[in-house]
């Protein structure tokens, strides 16, 4: 029920997603984006749904598009996608002899495969912040056109703070009237002293 673009495409929900994607088109005309993270502030405020629906759209217009749990601590996409989570991101991380398309999987989406989490690790801010997890990012920017990463909350842990800064662009996802407004000022405010590269703020209702 979460993967709107895919079920429903001429809904007006998913048109929205389309108009989402022509506004991250046009932030990079002028600086490649080859990687987009998406965080928010606090749990269960859409960033998992945004994340799902945007690749599928950017798939949709032919772009290959990897989407990524980064969320090693409760993990969503692969229950979004009813996908297995066994090789992941976890895997890659941990084991630098696995292939990465090994850990990726294919979607019912054309364009669009999905890196799971894998399993939780007792560590997963530092992973996220190590080289290798540069490495593995800079890997898939090899295999595909687009890497979107799905990261937790950003007033909860520091996990996506330490990925915002070596990527292309950082979204930031509130719910309208749940979002606490001292939460979302906070989250701008730690994105721009990580010298993240924010392209804006999607309200998302759902």
């Amino acid at each position: 029920g979460r993967l709107i673009a895919a079920n429903q495409p001429r809904s007006p929900i998913t048109e929205s997603f389309r108009s989402l994607r022509e506004n991250v088109r046009f932030t990079s005309i002028d600086h490649d984006l080859r990687n987009l993270l998406i965080t928010s502030p606090e749990p269960g405020e859409g960033k998992s749904t945004v994340s799902s629906n945007l690749s599928i759209v950017f798939a949709q217009a032919g772009v290959k598009t990897i989407l990524m749990d980064c969320d090693l601590r409760r993990p969503t996409l692969h229950k979004v996608f009813n996908l297995p989570n066994r090789n992941g991101l976890s895997s890659m991380l941990f084991d630098k002899d696995l292939p990465l398309d090994d850990a990726k999987v294919k979607t019912s989406i054309d364009n669009l495969n999905l890196i799971t989490s894998g399993s939780l690790p007792p560590n997963p801010a530092e992973l996220l912040a190590s080289q290798r997890m540069e490495n593995v990012v800079k890997e898939l920017n090899k295999m595909a056109d687009l890497i979107i990463l799905d990261t937790p909350p950003i007033q909860a842990v520091t996990d996506a703070a330490s990925l915002a800064p070596k990527m292309d662009g950082v979204i930031l996802v509130i719910q309208p009237g749940k979002t606490h407004i001292s939460a979302a000022r906070n989250s701008v405010e730690q994105l721009r002293r990580a010298n993240a590269r924010l392209l804006g703020v999607v309200l998302n209702p759902l």
